[in-house]
């Protein structure tokens, strides 16, 4: 079984077994006063085979993926960033040896090595001597690790095998948060670094072996506060659709575990791509961005469901478990009272609260399936080659100033005619689906204009900010519709008459959350339009 273990230390260097200070010392006592307690020493050797593509693709984007034996964690271990002293590792039993990697461990790295076959990279050896803190109630609190390593390269031949470069040794201390607080961790560190102990040149091991050919991807080059507008238009574009694609693989991995807002956050990223895409067509070959954008649009749809999903989640149920219950007919109201675990709150909120979170499960499954797919795989090959070999027009080489200033313009255009079509609209099925279209439209011209920014500065950002509240409110407006139809989904499925009371009272407030958007709509959209946030577009 997959686990995910959050992993919080701090390295340190050492060139000697003198320069390893008692942990109590380091500790010092709690903040209650309490002494703290050191365990007996325990020693182990832990071996471990590092894998990664001929290139390195995962070490240099900080990936981490071994196969180790010995020790209290041995398996297949994934490690993957996250603060500056914080990682999260994947972890999968060892199988036996020579076993291939496990197939899991695969699919969330496959943004990364796009299929180029994982192969032993470097064997690392490691004595360690691990010290840990405990406190009062003998829970653990730290772990203090001396480690003597001794590591070798692994290069692959011309043809079958590989070999193993010269042995390369030294010295590291780990420290490490267990079940105790990062202010501890803080204050340990603080003491080695009073005793004179820098801080390790390296984030791993293994980077320490690969040296500068497992470097992390170098960032790119920091862009100035104004690019100038005469810059050629395909080169801002690339520019953009290539950090937008990095931005892309990197939520890739981290929607494969799950982590907190990374659906939002590829959908994002996937947006944006569709957005200069059309921002810049003029700029490529019709084809190429016709079939580009198309396939964005699929997989921005797919996260879509997901994200959907998780806002349907939070929004109803959250909103339920707020709402007092009803006793035994509609005139009878008691107090809830505020939520005490997942079924607190009136009988539709865990009613609520199950069907949603299987619909969020079946999301969640259907997305999974299609990053592992071959469609989302061409897709990832489609814009590689987009931004390696672009199939730019004539009109790419022009000044990217006009472009951008026309593309901004045209879809200011379609954002201004679809809320005035709106306005105008008689038929509340009709002016919601305009509104919901204006929405849409909102956002792509926030998202060119941000894009902008890089060339016109302040002027085309104040834009994009005033763009950003219109969308927002619109935003709000389409989730009530949306809202109302879960709503009354649950409420045709439940055969308990008190959640469907409760169901069709939310639904109202919902009406009434949306004629206030409505309302507000003139007023937002009167600010937006200004003309003095629009004279840079002339």
């Amino acid at each position: 079984m997959t686990q995910v273990h959050r992993e919080v230390e701090l390295k340190f260097a050492v060139d000697d077994d003198d320069q390893v200070p008692s942990l109590i010392e380091l500790a010092g006592p709690a903040a209650d006063g309490t002494a703290f307690i050191v365990g007996e020493p325990e020693q182990h050797v832990l071996r471990a085979t590092y894998y990664d593509t001929a290139d390195l693709d995962l070490a240099r984007h900080d990936l981490t993926l071994r196969r180790r034996v010995g020790g209290q964690d041995g398996g297949w271990h994934l490690k993957v960033p996250g603060g500056e002293s914080e990682r999260s590792e994947v972890r999968l039993p060892p199988g036996r040896a020579g076993s291939a990697i496990p197939e899991v461990l695969q699919r969330l790295v496959r943004a990364r090595t796009q299929g180029r076959p994982l192969v032993p990279v470097a064997k690392i050896t490691t004595r360690r001597t691990v010290h840990r803190l405990f406190d009062a109630t003998d829970r653990p609190l730290l772990e203090l690790a001396h480690d003597r390593v001794s590591a070798r390269r692994v290069l692959p031949l011309g043809g079958s095998g590989d070999a193993t470069g010269p042995e390369i040794t030294w010295q590291e201390i780990e420290v490490e948060v267990l079940d105790g607080d990062e202010e501890t961790l803080t204050a340990v560190a603080g003491e080695l670094a009073a005793r004179g102990l820098a801080a390790a040149p390296h984030t791993s091991k293994l980077a320490r072996v690969l040296g500068p050919d497992g470097r992390t991807a170098p960032a790119r080059p920091k862009k100035a506060r104004r690019r100038p507008t005469k810059a050629p238009t395909s080169g801002v574009a690339l520019a953009y659709v290539g950090d937008q694609l990095e931005q892309l693989r990197s939520q890739d991995l981290l929607v494969r575990m799950d982590r907190p807002g990374s659906v939002h956050k590829m959908r994002v990223a996937t947006r944006r791509l569709r957005s200069a895409l059309d921002t810049f067509r003029s700029s490529f070959a019709p084809d190429a961005v016709t079939a580009l954008r198309a396939e964005l649009r699929w997989l921005a749809g797919v996260l879509g469901e997901v994200r959907d999903a998780e806002v349907m989640h939070e929004r109803v149920v959250g909103v339920l478990r707020t709402e007092p219950a009803v006793d035994a007919g509609p005139t009878e109201m008691v107090d809830a009272g505020p939520p005490d675990g997942d079924d607190a709150g009136p009988p539709a909120a865990g009613e609520a609260d199950a069907r949603l979170r299987s619909a969020h499960r079946a999301a969640r499954e259907a997305l999974v399936h299609e990053l592992d797919g071959e469609r989302y795989d061409r897709l990832l090959d489609a814009l590689d080659d987009f931004v390696s070999n672009p199939p730019t027009t004539q009109r790419g080489s022009r000044p990217a100033g006009k472009a951008l200033r026309r593309g901004v313009a045209r879809q200011y255009a379609r954002v201004r005619r679809l809320v005035e079509r709106a306005g105008a609209a008689t038929d509340a099925d009709q002016r919601a689906e305009l509104l919901h279209e204006a929405r849409k439209a909102a956002k792509q011209t926030r998202y060119a204009a941000e894009l902008a920014g890089d060339v016109f500065g302040g002027r085309a950002r104040a834009f994009a900010a005033a763009m950003e509240r219109t969308q927002e409110l619109l935003g709000q407006h389409q989730d009530s519709v949306v809202l109302r139809q879960r709503l009354r989904e649950l409420a045709q499925a439940t055969t308990d008459p008190v959640a469907a009371f409760t169901y069709g009272r939310l639904h109202a407030l919902e009406e009434v959350r949306a004629r206030e958007a409505e309302e507000r709509l003139p007023a937002v959209w009167s600010r937006t339009s200004k003309k003095r946030l629009r004279r840079w577009l002339r």
